[in-house]
């Protein structure tokens, strides 16, 4: 499960589209955070994918992308143009397809390298979606899940949700703020579809005469879509970005990526994935559902001026985001690739050790850092808006630096603090099993 959300236009402070993204998969499918830079390519390259070869682009944008170890495509991303993107997973009346085709993460990615507007890269998902389809098992331990995608796709001048099901879409483009959570929300408000949409919906009795065509209301799957617990999130952040009044910018991003609905929050006390920020549980519903990595991008019209906010791990709740501009270098030496098991040297797995020792007693650790951490992170707002273009990269390593090294600290003084609020039975014991798994004792 994801979320993701935009603001711009007057949601947003100076109007400046502000973007943002949590990325939910299963809690041991760590994440990279890396740069891919501008490349021209040989005529008639072929391009390897998650599943499919297709033929390669003769030029690339740069892109900075979230991508799970095991893919090629990404879950959130940015180009050098300033077109951002996110996808969630949704289901649909229209069958699955587990045979090889593109993901939702491919999809993403290509339109990232492949667009220089988000007009545009709404147009590239539409040609991949016809010219490939959409298929193939997006879990990582979970070789039978599959599902369709919806997208947010925005850019400094506009914005759009796009929601698939099967190779249909529906498109609204978005006037100011637009969050979507692993469920169909366009309704009749449809500004682009697929010419065979509404016939579809006819044929197969979704769409009874005489009414009017409503997307999410004719194709959302109930199940999925009510298990998923997107209605409650997607409700939540919008309700946060709309409450700003007009004033969302970075930290107001952040604040919705970290929100749990309050602050008496009990990592074991939901059966649902019913957080923006989510942290596995031992039920059914949320054994594969963490936020393994979140993205902010800053878009304003001036290029120079836009910035990218990653944090590079799990849990944003506890993590520090850190800033990454485009240029010759954006991101330092983040460490080897993670892949499923722990690694000392990986950054994801490094915080990921400190985010599961915090889950021991959530409610009383996560508090002993959290002033320092707000400290932290306020500088590296003020800052970042006044670091010299030629001094930004190293502004960024430093940040990485100082970031992993307070929360070592962190762990080491969380570490041996009595636990105050044991977690359930059922809880701990799922979670002593991922760790055993992961090689992280």
């Amino acid at each position: 499960m994801c979320d993701t959300f935009v603001a711009r236009g007057k949601a947003a402070a100076g109007g400046v589209t502000v973007f943002g993204k949590n990325s939910d998969r299963e809690p041991d499918e760590a994440q990279t955070l890396e740069f891919h830079p501008r490349r021209v390519w040989d005529a008639g390259s072929n391009l390897k994918l998650t599943y499919l070869t297709i033929p390669q682009a003769r030029e690339t944008r740069a892109v900075i992308l979230s991508r799970p170890f095991w893919m090629w495509g990404a879950e959130i991303g940015v180009n050098e143009d300033g077109v951002a993107i996110g996808n969630e997973a949704v289901w649909s009346k229209m069958p699955l397809s587990r045979a090889p085709g593109l993901t939702g993460m491919d999809m993403l990615r290509l339109a990232l390298e492949r667009s220089t507007t988000a007009g545009q890269a709404f147009e590239t998902i539409i040609g991949l979606l016809h010219d490939h389809g959409q298929g193939g098992i997006c879990g990582y331990h979970d070789k039978r899940m599959t599902y369709h995608n919806s997208f947010i796709i925005a850019d400094p001048e506009e914005a759009w949700v796009m929601e698939t099901a099967g190779p249909l879409w529906a498109a609204r483009k978005v006037a100011e703020a637009a969050a979507i959570s692993n469920g169909l929300t366009i309704g009749e408000d449809i500004d682009r579809m697929h010419p065979d949409l509404i016939p579809t919906a006819r044929k197969k009795g979704w769409l009874k005469k005489g009414r009017t065509f409503d997307f999410a209301g004719c194709y959302s799957d109930w199940f999925y879509t009510t298990f998923s617990a997107c209605r409650p999130r997607r409700r939540r952040s919008l309700e946060m970005i709309v409450g700003r009044h007009g004033s969302m910018d970075a930290a107001a991003a952040m604040a919705v990526l970290r929100d749990h609905a309050g602050d008496d929050y009990r990592p074991d006390g939901h059966f649902l994935g019913n957080r923006v920020c989510a942290h596995a549980g031992s039920s059914p519903a949320r054994k594969a559902t963490q936020t393994t990595a979140s993205m902010i991008a800053v878009l304003p019209r001036e290029c120079e001026h836009r910035l990218v906010w990653a944090a590079g791990t799990s849990a944003p709740c506890l993590s520090i985001f850190k800033p990454v501009w485009f240029g010759d270098k954006p991101l330092p030496d983040l460490g080897p690739e993670p892949g499923e098991m722990f690694d000392e040297k990986s950054l994801w797995w490094r915080h990921e050790r400190f985010h599961r020792t915090v889950l021991l007693d959530f409610a009383a650790r996560s508090k002993d850092f959290r002033a320092d951490r707000e400290d932290f992170e306020r500088d590296l707002l003020a800052q970042a808006g006044r670091i010299p273009a030629g001094e930004r990269s190293a502004f960024t390593a430093r940040a990485f630096v100082e970031a992993d090294r307070k929360t070592a600290g962190w762990l080491a003084r969380i570490r041996p603090l009595p636990i105050r609020s044991k977690p359930g039975r059922s809880y701990r014991s799922s979670w002593k099993k991922r760790n055993r798994a992961a090689g992280l004792n």
